[in-house]
């Protein structure tokens, strides 16, 4: 078993491969090469990844693609993907007009009447 935060062991050069343009987050536009260029700039964790490339931060909040950037970073880093940490995770979030809010105030005043 790796040590997968030890970034001083050698993953080897970064080789573009021939699926390197194939896109694997959808919501944000990433690509196969550029998750595994992030992984041998020293971008270890998912949440890592999740961070400088935005995978799994858009409308689907990574359900289509967090499985295949998972596989990818574990087959650059040679370890399984059990081995790696899941992402942090929140749930989605999406503006809401104040008067939605005022709305459910003003049927929670009327509810107590």
């Amino acid at each position: 078993m790796h040590e997968i935060n030890d970034r001083s062991r050698d993953i080897g050069p970064f080789v573009p491969g021939p699926d390197d343009d194939m896109i694997i987050c959808r919501c944000e536009e990433v690509t196969k090469g550029e998750i595994r260029k992030a992984v041998h700039d020293g971008m270890f964790t998912l949440t890592e990844i999740r961070r400088y490339l935005r995978t799994g931060m858009g409308l689907c909040q990574g359900q289509t693609c967090a499985k295949l950037v998972k596989g990818i970073v574990a087959r650059e880093l040679n370890v399984s993907p059990a081995e790696l940490e899941p992402a942090t995770s929140r749930a989605p979030m999406r503006p809401i007009e104040m008067r939605v809010f005022a709305a459910e105030a003003k049927e929670g005043e009327e509810d107590e009447e």
